[in-house]
């Protein structure tokens, strides 16, 4: 439990007021970075993150009021502070959002006595209005988005893992590098062509499961007291009373010459996204990340250098691509990011040894 804030700030020793000095500098840079991302927005959206503003702007106050003015040497923003003005000044609000739900999730003021309960609060409560905003942004960029995450990964390691394979076997250079331009043209019109299957038959399955206008141009004739219309809301998960509510007021809507809305299609598959973009998507980002294996023997290099570099760079690439999905989710990066390039190299690992053993078995 923590002790309670002398009465008079004044008091406060000189350590707490350079943490104060801190939050304020933390809270500036925040509140700026909500400033930037409103300027991109409209609508609601555009109302929520000025209202974010807002609210640090309160915090800032207070931490200005407990120095009684602005301090004598101003620190920086913390890094993490730096690095969401950064992107929010030249990056689209998914990462910027990302970044900031994870910002949010570590309140410093939940130990600190002088900070309020209410600051308390809103700390809690900025977390989750940042991950419902970074939500609608996943949201709309997540067809494509997996398609293009999946098909860069898949092109790294399934390439990696073929060059590796093939390299131990200890064939020519030049055999390698056809091998790896070869997987690299397969697995990227493969992969196209069943990301555009997939979405497509997900679309497809939804169209046929969701809720049409069928019967929208009879409901004037429906009986108020006697009609299956709450037979309708009742498949969709509402409970019997519930269900006979919807559709009474449905029916004096109807009745009453409104519009209604009550068999209507009720979902646009954003989550689900295009299947054109997401098979072009993977198309690219699969040879993307299949060129990457290739690229020591494209050129020149041969042998144990030729492997060292290979693994090199697709090292470098798998962690950038599971520290962003980490990013992007809202989680900590670093843990994704080993565990993309364990998975890599767990896979290029079997492959060599099989290459190994099928090499010494043909010699």
């Amino acid at each position: 439990m923590t002790a309670p804030a002398p009465l008079d700030p004044r008091e406060a020793p000189a350590r707490a007021r350079r943490m104060w000095a801190q939050y304020l500098a933390d809270e500036r840079a925040e509140a700026a970075v909500y400033h930037r991302l409103a300027r991109t927005r409209t609508g609601g959206e555009r109302e929520i993150l000025e209202q974010l503003e807002a609210a640090e702007r309160r915090h800032e106050r207070h931490w200005l009021d407990l120095l009684g003015g602005e301090p004598d040497r101003m620190p920086r923003a913390r890094w993490r502070m730096r690095i969401l003005t950064f992107l929010a000044a030249r990056f689209g609000t998914i990462f910027t959002l990302a970044l900031a739900q994870l910002a949010e999730a570590r309140s410093p003021y939940d130990d600190d006595p002088y900070a309020t309960p209410a600051m308390r609060a809103d700390e809690r409560i900025h977390h989750e209005v940042v991950r419902g905003l970074a939500a609608r942004s996943r949201r709309r960029l997540s067809g494509t988005f997996r398609a293009a995450v999946f098909g860069a990964n898949d092109g790294l390691v399934s390439n990696l893992a073929l060059v590796m394979g093939i390299g131990a076997t200890g064939v020519s250079g030049s055999f390698v590098l056809f091998s790896g331009i070869a997987g690299l043209l397969a697995g990227a019109l493969s992969m196209g062509a069943g990301e555009y299957v997939s979405v497509k038959s997900q679309r497809e399955l939804l169209d046929a499961t969701h809720p049409g206008g069928y019967a929208d141009a009879h409901l004037p004739d429906l009986d108020l007291d006697q009609n299956e219309l709450a037979l309708v809301y009742r498949t969709r998960g509402l409970g019997e009373e519930a269900a006979q509510e919807k559709a009474r007021a449905v029916l004096r809507g109807a009745h009453a010459g409104g519009a209604s809305a009550a068999t209507g299609p009720i979902d646009t598959h954003e989550v689900v996204g295009g299947a054109w973009r997401a098979a072009i998507s993977s198309f690219c980002f699969f040879a993307t990340g299949a060129i990457i294996p290739v690229l020591p023997w494209i050129f020149g290099l041969s042998g144990v250098a030729a492997v060292a570099v290979a693994l090199a760079l697709v090292g470098v690439a798998l962690l950038v691509t599971g520290g962003t999905v980490g990013l992007l989710s809202g989680a900590s990066p670093l843990p994704r990011a080993l565990r993309q390039l364990a998975i890599g190299f767990g896979a290029a690992a079997v492959t060599y040894v099989l290459g190994l053993a099928f090499g010494v078995s043909v010699a």
